[in-house]
């Protein structure tokens, strides 16, 4: 699981994997300066993977690089801030 693929959906306001027809996935919301991450979701069958740390470090990379202020009403993000 190593060569994992986060993509990056803007237009969605989501990060993704895919992987077997499954997607699992962060989404937030982008305003001005500010970004929230508002859910993250990884379907049963991917969990123990670290999928979701693996989504949440992507998109805290982005908004980091953006200069984004960040917030997070998603528990499980809210564990990397």
């Amino acid at each position: 699981m190593t060569n994992i693929k986060v993509l990056h959906q803007q237009d969605k306001e989501q990060f993704v994997i895919n992987i077997n027809e499954q997607q699992a996935l962060l989404t937030y919301n982008l305003y001005d300066d500010r970004v929230v991450f508002t859910h993250t979701f990884v379907p049963d069958s991917l969990r123990g993977q670290g999928l979701a740390e693996k989504l949440v470090r992507s998109g805290l990379s982005w908004a980091n690089s953006a200069n984004l202020n960040i917030e997070a009403s998603c528990w499980y993000v809210q564990k990397f801030l």
